[in-house]
């Protein structure tokens, strides 16, 4: 199955042979946590960016959409707590000088364990992590002999916090130029604009503003391919609420974003539900979505009530009164009121969500055949509506007229969906590349397509063949992709 552990390194190879993820800057021997998307991963993660955002501000009357920069005020992420309070735990071994996060190490050791013991040691971890006991983190570590997977050895320093946020300089000289940040999430270019989009969109509580985009963190030991990299893109949500109305929300965008994550293809079975045992500084509230990768359930998706936090804070240190008046409140027979609206934030990562879907996809299958023989294929299934490419049209032989008629189909076909043409090589051969780049109909044009204007379709996942009217390619597979 595709979410075997075992697979998951025949995936990685699959994603750069087939043209979905490179390392970046392989050329120069590649930048380590850093990737780049080829021509078919581009697309995949277009078409998954483009589905979040027709879920959210398409069919949400009440959510739009913005595109802030990157770059932003300083001032605005010591406002947020990101400049003294966005570090994770580290811990350094004296032998081999490699550089450890605090939960990783003691995670992989868990690992090592039976279930009973390895969840006692992770709940301990937990409690010390929620506490801020350092000192307890590294006893903890020193107590079970935790070792460097390069030294094997304990010979560990103190461990001490980590901060994530990288630093640049704006300004044409040097000498003059100021300290600002690459930003280490979307959500603070949301809040900055809460009176800008409120009053220009003439928005009323509640309300959500969603943006995608690049984030940006200084992962000491980033791992597990695109899981977790140094450069990012999130898909936030931020709803905006009545104090008091939070929980309620909060309970909503959970369901909800649970549900969205089923109607692309993720099985429900696949998906949990973990609450926060240490909640950020902000929030009343907080979840993970987690999702069964092939190397464990770890986090796709939070859910987090931010209470009034942000907008405070960014007034605070702005000087500036950043409040909503809310009409509705006097039909309520409660007074007019001014007041700071409480946020629902929903954030998912939209790298992670496409490994979600590559690892869900990637299957290796064999099967025996009527005579008896073996045979084989690596296929990519991924749902029609995400899939890079829809429709590949295949002209059985390079003559006779056939390459015309499927470049008529072609034709007719592109400005709808993407298609990809092929001659080259025998049909098999075609078939089974367009299986492993994912391709769920194929279209072969032969000599009774001539006679009849009827032509082959192929399903990927059956692998199924039938005659079908030339005329009607285009309709069905947009149906298929509607659907």
């Amino acid at each position: 199955m595709a979410n075997e552990s075992n697979n998951f390194q025949e995936l990685i190879s699959h994603c750069k042979e087939y043209g979905y993820i490179f390392q970046s800057s392989e050329l120069y021997d590649g930048l380590s946590a850093v990737y780049d998307y080829g021509q078919l991963g581009a697309q995949l993660k277009k078409n998954l960016r483009d589905a979040w955002w027709k879920s959210m501000t398409q069919l949400h009357d009440n959510i739009v959409g913005i595109d802030a920069a990157i770059f932003m005020h300083p001032t605005v992420w010591k406002a947020s707590g990101h400049v003294d309070n966005f570090s994770d735990p580290m811990i350094d071994n004296k032998d081999s000088n490699k550089r450890y996060r605090v939960d990783h190490l003691i995670e992989a050791y868990a690992e090592t364990l039976d279930e009973t013991k390895g969840k006692a040691i992770l709940a301990e971890m937990d409690r010390l992590l929620a506490a801020d006991d350092l000192s307890g983190l590294k006893q903890l570590i020193e107590q079970h002999q935790i070792k460097c997977a390069i030294s094997k050895t304990c010979n560990w320093t103190d461990v001490r916090q980590f901060n994530l946020m990288f630093s640049t300089q704006i300004g044409s000289v040097a000498e003059e130029a100021d300290t600002i940040y690459l930003r280490p999430e979307t959500a603070q270019g949301i809040f900055v604009n809460f009176l800008n989009v409120q009053k220009t969109g003439r928005m009323k509580i509640p309300f959500g503003i969603a943006q995608t985009g690049k984030a940006f963190r200084n992962e000491i030991v980033a791992r597990q391919f695109i899981f977790r990299m140094r450069e990012f893109e999130q898909m936030e949500m931020q709803f905006f609420v009545r104090p008091g109305t939070q929980m309620e929300w909060y309970n909503y965008w959970k369901e909800t974003r649970k549900k969205w994550h089923e109607s692309i293809g993720i099985p429900a079975e696949k998906l949990r539900f973990h609450n926060h045992i240490k909640l950020a500084h902000y929030a009343d509230a907080a979840l993970d979505i987690e999702f069964e990768f092939p190397f464990g359930w770890k986090e796709l998706e939070g859910i987090h009530s931010r209470t009034d936090f942000d907008l405070t804070q960014h007034a605070t240190y702005s000087k500036k009164k950043i409040q909503y008046f809310d009409n509705d409140l006097n039909e309520e027979g409660k007074a007019y009121g001014n007041y700071t609206p409480f946020v629902v934030e929903t954030s998912v990562g939209l790298d992670r969500l496409f490994l979600t879907v590559m690892s869900l996809a990637y299957a290796e299958e064999k099967w025996t055949k009527e005579d008896g023989t073996e045979d084989s294929r690596v296929v990519l299934r991924i749902p029609t509506a995400l899939a890079p490419t829809k429709l590949a049209i295949l002209p059985l032989l390079k003559k006779d007229g056939l390459p015309e008629i499927a470049r008529e189909l072609l034709d007719e076909c592109k400005p709808h969906f993407h298609c990809f043409y092929e001659e080259k090589d025998a049909i098999g051969k075609r078939y089974r590349r367009m299986d492993a780049i994912g391709t769920p109909f194929c279209v072969t044009i032969d000599h009774q397509t001539k006679e009849d204007q009827t032509v082959t379709i192929r399903y990927r996942d059956s692998m199924l063949q039938e005659r079908m009217p030339m005329s009607k390619v285009k309709d069905m597979i947009l149906e298929k992709i509607d659907t």
